[in-house]
């Protein structure tokens, strides 16, 4: 081995490592200087009450774009310029197929909500009743008002653990060492959230994060996985009342108002069903699904560009690696 093979891969460009390290470094230094920006706004335009706007539904919906914006705008310049890639490698190109693909994942999502549900609920740990004493056009609202911010915060962390870092080193053939990686990094995020639950909260998170790559790597696309994370979150806040990783402030008028009886340790006690073994069941079970389906299957061309390190000299009838035929 010679010294440049430590930096570049047999199609002359960086390898996966030093790739995915300018990456996390660019996304890293944006999200901070936005995130600034964003606070240093919201204090000259709302004073005292700029906490409480930024801590609001409106302002979690607004953490989602500063996570979703740079995570997507860098991706594709990481893509364009270290791999040769087009944007729509990335996985938020209207593709053939991608409104099925986001359609179907919401129902793997939501279905997989009411899995870990029924499990908790089934020996009595959970007990479920309609909010009747809140009006309908507040539940109505709250329905439709949470569905943006669910989707925008979903897309946001899709970008950023299922886009440009994970891709980059399943290309270079480490899928597995990618899971591993960003599902670790995806459940760490977490444990600072409310209720958080010792042991349980990160395994779950990191569970969901390898679920949610697996969802990836079966279509190429992020159109499916983030149909599977915004549905599961809406379906557990807005629809069943639940705490959403620990917070409940953005839905404050569910359809349904839940009630934990325990234990803890099944259905998640404060933190949400999240942090309980019947969360850890469904997910489980809904990832062997996802990896056995037939249902989902990458298009040709997402294949193509996600399949090999160098995949546009595939386009141009060339290759330096060679081609592999399945999803994973």
């Amino acid at each position: 081995m010679e010294i440049q093979d430590i930096f570049l891969n047999r199609a002359g460009r960086p390898r996966s490592g030093w790739r995915v390290a300018v990456f996390a470094a660019l996304l890293f230094f944006a999200i901070i200087i936005i995130f600034k920006l964003v606070v240093a706004v919201a204090g000259l335009s709302f004073g005292e009450a700029a906490d409480d706007v930024l801590s609001s539904s409106w302002g979690f919906l607004l953490q989602g774009l500063v996570l979703l914006v740079p995570a997507t705008l860098i991706g594709w310049a990481c893509g364009k310029l270290l791999d040769d890639l087009p944007p729509r490698a990335l996985g938020w190109a209207f593709h053939e197929g991608w409104l099925r693909d986001l359609l179907l994942g919401s129902l793997v999502g939501a279905l997989s909500l009411l899995l870990a549900t029924a499990i908790a609920a089934a020996p009595g740990g959970l007990k479920f009743a309609v909010n009747a004493p809140v009006a309908f056009e507040t539940v109505g609202r709250t329905l439709l008002t949470s569905l943006p911010v669910f989707v925008i915060a979903a897309a946001g962390e899709e970008a950023i653990f299922r886009g440009y870092a994970l891709q980059t080193m399943a290309r270079a053939r480490l899928a597995w060492v990618a899971i591993v990686l960003t599902s670790v990094v995806f459940s760490y995020g977490h444990l600072e959230n409310p209720n958080a639950v010792p042991g349980f909260t990160f395994a779950n998170t990191a569970i969901a994060g390898a679920w949610l790559a697996v969802a990836y790597l079966k279509t190429r696309s992020l159109w499916f996985p983030l149909g599977i994370h915004w549905a599961w979150n809406w379906t557990m806040g807005a629809v069943l009342g639940l705490p959403v990783s620990g917070i409940e402030r953005l839905t404050p008028a569910p359809l349904l108002r839940a009630t934990d009886q325990g234990p803890a340790w099944l259905t998640g006690g404060a933190y949400g069903i999240e942090g309980g073994a019947a969360c850890t069941i469904a997910v489980l079970l809904s990832a062997l699904f996802i990896w056995r389906t037939r249902l989902v299957s990458p298009t040709p061309e997402m294949l193509r560009l996600t399949d090999q390190e160098n995949p546009r000299n595939a386009e141009r009838g060339t290759m330096n690696d060679e081609p592999r035929t399945t999803a994973f």
